[in-house]
């Protein structure tokens, strides 16, 4: 297949890094395949990108919230015009990333539609709020930041692009983009569009090895504002560093999320087709998958045996072959990490039942594959259970009272998303309320059960802020309050 070269982007050009110095993007499902190359930018580049950001600041940042939500209506209009274009930069992030073409092809047409989303939220952003008493009147008014610095992850690049990009843009920022060295190009030709329908500088895309511009990025004095998706090691390290300038930080980190199913759940082979998207989907490469499982007892065995029905029919392969349903793990380090915390569980004696039908015995020996499966009853202290799977297996836990199931659930430093799978809505609501995440679903899990309209984000190591709705866009915006002499602001 034919590989495809991607630049980096900046002040309204597609330019090479400095010493046209790249990097090798491999098929995750046939990794002697090379897909592409990418640039490696230098500090040079990093500093020529905020340089071009903060001269497109003034004039982006003086157009009105109205002018600024006609260019992300505009983006919305035209990103996917070319049907022939949208498809071959799906065909090309399931060879770079690994996932099927259905998942790559929801992705890349769907980024969209957050544009014309959140331009939608123009009215109610732009709005100021009143604060009348006794003594003062105050009008408090949101501005932009400034230079925003975005650092996106390999798992759902352009989705997760698309819960920040257009409410900084929305917001009168400029932006400068930092995409993952596993999943480049083709969020990089993406961003180039997007960025081609914008004037010069306001979008701007940097790409390379994080370890080498990564703390460039976030340091760099002209950044007003850090949102960065990613693990918590490396969230971390980001808040640290973003520290050094006292520049905010919007940190959607890891999640090892919990679903509680109740005793009254519905188990129909619906509810088990939605269980099984909300733990696997993209190989379980989610940051809001469910990612443990709390069944009462006497609903144990019939919940382990129609899930694994489900995954009996799925079918492990290249991503691109037509009725394959599960792709390999994107990175090497990512297999090596779910495979030892299976071993770990073996070792335990834990009964680890393995599913899913493999396409190709020869790509899922040489590729990044790993089959689905789920750790029965797990030991709590096992690391499948206490860390972030982040790959296609789940520990499934039973528990005798609802308090048992709730203590498990937040018994974690994660926080992320949560679910509860009831056929009686109060109860799960109620059940909810007590759980320790920043959202939480009833009767679904992960990414197709959000609708972007409302704040996204976790709580305890799994973040701060939020991303999505109004909200996300606030996030991007300092607030500023003017006050005077009660009766001489509001006449």
């Amino acid at each position: 297949m034919e590989e495809v070269t991607t630049g980096l982007f900046i002040d309204g050009a597609a330019r090479a890094a400095t010493g046209n110095a790249t990097y090798r993007l491999v098929n995750p499902a046939r990794p002697s395949e090379t897909v592409g190359h990418a640039a490696a930018a230098t500090r040079d580049d990093v500093d020529a990108a905020m340089q071009a950001a903060q001269r497109a600041l003034a004039g982006w940042s003086a157009s009105s919230m109205d002018e600024r939500a006609a260019y992300l209506r505009t983006i919305a209009e035209t990103l996917n015009a070319d049907a022939g274009e949208t498809a071959a930069r799906a065909r090309l992030l399931t060879r770079e990333h690994g996932k099927t073409l259905f998942e790559t092809n929801i992705e890349v047409t769907r980024l969209a539609d957050r544009f014309a989303q959140v331009a939608g939220f123009a009215d109610a952003v732009a709005a100021e709020d009143t604060v009348s008493g006794p003594m003062f009147d105050t009008v408090v008014t949101r501005s932009p930041r400034g230079v925003a610095l975005l650092i996106v992850p390999w798992n759902w690049p352009l989705a997760i692009l698309g819960s920040k990009l257009p409410h900084a843009l929305l917001a009168g920022n400029t932006v400068v983009i930092k995409l993952s060295e596993f999943a480049t190009l083709a969020p990089a030709q993406t961003i180039m569009k997007i960025a081609s329908m914008l004037p010069p500088g306001v979008v701007n895309l940097i790409t390379g090895d994080g370890t080498v511009i990564g703390d460039d990025l976030v340091t760099h004095p002209l950044v007003r504002q850090v949102n960065f998706t990613g693990s918590i090691r490396i969230g971390r390290h980001v808040m640290q560093q973003a520290a050094r300038n006292i520049t905010p930080v919007t940190l959607e980190l890891g999640g090892n999320d919990p679903g509680i199913l109740l005793d009254d759940a519905p188990l129909s082979p619906e509810f088990f087709k939605k269980l099984y998207i909300s733990i696997f989907l993209t190989s379980g490469q989610v940051c809001m998958a469910l990612k443990r499982l709390y069944v009462p007892r006497a609903l144990f065995d019939d919940v382990v045996d129609g899930l694994s029905a489900v995954m009996d029919r799925q079918i492990v392969g290249n991503g691109l072959k037509d009725g394959v349903t599960m792709g390999p793990l994107t990175t090497p380090q990512q297999k090596r990490t779910v495979e030892a915390m299976l071993e770990e569980a073996g070792a335990a004696g834990q009964d680890i039942r393995y599913s899913g039908q493999i396409d190709d015995e020869g790509d899922f020996t040489a590729g990044q594959f790993l089959r689905p499966s789920l750790v029965i009853n797990a030991d709590p202290s096992l690391s499948v259970v206490k860390d972030e799977q982040f790959g296609p297996t789940l520990p499934v836990i039973a528990y005798d009272d609802e308090e048992a199931a709730i203590a498990m659930a937040n018994d974690s430093d994660y926080g992320l998303s949560s679910s509860v799978w009831s056929a009686d809505p109060s109860r799960a609501v109620a059940l909810a309320r007590r759980l320790e995440a920043g959202f939480t679903n009833i009767n679904s899990h992960g990414p197709t059960a959000m609708d972007g309209l409302s704040p996204f984000g976790g709580v305890k190591q799994s973040g701060i802020g939020r991303n999505f709705g109004p909200d996300g866009v606030h996030q991007f915006q300092e607030v500023h309050s003017i006050s005077g002499q009660s009766g001489h602001i509001f006449q």
